[in-house]
Order: structure tokens, then C-alpha cells, then sequence
């Protein structure tokens, strides 16, 4: 279940992707399947080679990005693997914005 996050939020995430740019989205999150995690970031791409080039130097496999149907496929990210690149990407803001409001 997702919450927390705002329509501009969604709005300027999609607009990236349909730009074909790396775009990043991190909102509340709760799934049965993942207890203890609170968050999850969204890093999608209109250009699904771009993505997987960019997920692979994290470690990522183009097996695990979210295809979509309307066009906003992602990766998922979540936990260590979310901070460190979110860190690595000099986007820690998304994770202490979201602390904040917890």
C-alpha cells in the first residue's frame, strides 16, 4: 500500500520518464512480503535499455524492473540497497524528507 506522496510528486516523476531521463520517486510503503521497511523508491525510465544500464551499476538485473503497461516501468528499491544508492546518486533527501514526516 502506498501513501505519503503528493500528485505534483507523481506528475514530475512521469514527466522525467516520458522525457527519457532516470527519474526517482520515494513515497510510504507497506507490504506484508517486506516487514520492517517503511519506504520504497520508484526509479523508472521511458527508455528500458537506459534503465538497465543504470540499474546494472548497482547491482540490479533488467529481470527486476517493473514493466508497465502505461509506460512507467521501474526498479523497486528498498531498504540498504534504496540508501546506498540514493546516496551513491546524491539524492538522500528522498529518505530524510520521508523520515521527517514518519
Amino acid at each position: 500500500m502506498a501513501f505519503g506522496i503528493k500528485k505534483q510528486d507523481i506528475a514530475e516523476w512521469k514527466r522525467k520518464i516520458d522525457q527519457g531521463e532516470i527519474a526517482f520517486l520515494t513515497h510510504y510503503w507497506l507490504d506484508d512480503r517486506f516487514p520492517g521497511y517503511k519506504t520504497v523508491t520508484k526509479v523508472g525510465c521511458s527508455d528500458l535499455k537506459k534503465l538497465a544500464e543504470w540499474g546494472r551499476q548497482y547491482g540490479l538485473k533488467k529481470d527486476w524492473i517493473d514493466h508497465r503497461k502505461n509506460g512507467y516501468s521501474h526498479f523497486d528499491l528498498i531498504g540498504e540497497k534504496q540508501e546506498e544508492i540514493l546516496k551513491q546518486e546524491g539524492l538522500l533527501e528522498h529518505i530524510w524528507k520521508n523520515r521527517k514526516q514518519g
